[in-house]
């Protein structure tokens, strides 16, 4: 028996944070807006809107940086309490549709719409329905990708970003694929990329060109996912309940700690603050406790043990163990736990692309 074609639905909302700041404070549209935390303390760029994007301006970089490229951005602390509202009213519009939802972050999900009969069974229209529905009811706008699977899914939610949406039909897989750039694929981020690049790899179409064992013998297991993906295959099912492997907290100090005593002094604060965060895993059991530790040099090293009740000695001794590994001062430190593993997901069932369906 045949299985149905899946039908895949991304959203990403545009800039999230940065729309919602943008919907509760009129004069935060229109010009460059950030929000993250302070040039003076080490702040990092959670997101921006698109006025600040064409300066250069992108999440994860240093505030200090951001502002040297646009030096009348404006810079807003997060507000998560407002951010996961929204979110929730998100979630509520996305439940409407499917019960089979795979949130990625707080404004991101996969929804498999797979045999669901509303908008006449279309992907592609409850996909503007659903975008429709968060501005009128959440006040921002998100971006859709509509596909036979989650790879492209996810790919296509970012081509007519923001505020619009794209479709892969499956008959039009094998040409999207053969002109993508391998950079776009799920897993090949900056080194990985330049690796490519040296190999003569640009496109998928390029990497179509080389065996699966060539791709194995340069990238490891993770070749075999790159012989997949470059031909548009990806067996992942959306996974509503995919359960969480590892609970960690770090801080990023505003100044550098330079002895072994002041990191010390910092470990039960992030001691508490995980115990508070365990508390909302209790169904979780832990299997290793780490830390953390990031230099002043931007290097980074952990350290762990395999310890199921973890206490705040566990980390101080992990710690002490660590420090050693470089003499360099100090600017972030984290500790959490990795859970035992569970029973493993089942693996998903690679359904035939080719197969005619209303999209």
């Amino acid at each position: 028996m045949i299985e149905p074609l899946r039908k895949i639905i991304h959203i990403d909302c545009d800039c999230f944070y940065a729309s919602v700041e943008m919907r509760d404070e009129p004069t935060y549209r229109g010009i460059p807006l950030a929000v993250g935390g302070a040039a003076d303390r080490r702040g990092v760029i959670a997101t921006c809107n698109y006025e600040a994007r064409k300066f250069g301006v992108r999440s994860a970089m240093s505030t200090y940086k951001a502002i040297q490229l646009c030096p009348h951005l404006k810079v807003v602390p997060p507000d998560f309490p407002r951010y996961r509202e929204a979110s929730l009213q998100i979630r509520a519009i996305f439940a409407d549709y499917t019960d089979l939802i795979e949130p990625l972050s707080l404004d991101e999900a996969y929804l498999d719409v797979t045999g669901v009969d509303l908008c006449k069974g279309s992907a592609t229209l409850m996909a503007k329905e659903i975008r429709q529905r968060i501005e009128q009811t959440v006040g921002i706008t998100a971006s859709a990708g509509i596909a036979p699977n989650k790879l492209l899914a996810k790919i296509a939610s970012d081509w007519n970003k923001p505020n619009g949406q794209f479709l892969i039909r499956p008959e039009d897989v094998s040409d999207f694929i053969t002109t993508l750039p391998a950079a776009k694929l799920w897993g090949v981020g900056k080194v990985t990329a330049e690796k490519l690049s040296k190999l003569g790899i640009e496109t998928c179409l390029d990497m179509q060109g080389w065996s699966l064992a060539a791709l194995v013998q340069n990238f490891g297991k993770f070749g075999q996912q790159l012989y997949d993906q470059c031909r548009g295959v990806d067996s992942r099912s959306v996974a509503p309940h995919e359960r969480r492997k590892s609970l960690s907290v770090e801080y990023t100090f505003d100044q550098d700690l330079t002895t072994e005593e002041s990191c010390l002094s910092k470990i039960p604060v992030l001691f508490e603050d995980w115990m508070k965060r365990m508390k909302k895993s209790a169904s979780e059991q832990p299997h290793k406790a780490f830390v953390k530790i990031k230099y002043a040099d931007f290097s980074q090293t952990t350290m762990e043990c395999v310890c199921e009740q973890p206490d705040l000695h566990t980390f101080e001794g992990l710690l002490k163990q660590a420090l050693p590994r470089k003499q360099q001062a100090v600017r972030l430190l984290g500790l959490g736990v990795r859970f035992h593993d569970k029973a493993p997901l089942p693996e998903g069932i690679q359904l035939p692309l080719w197969q005619d369906g209303d999209y």
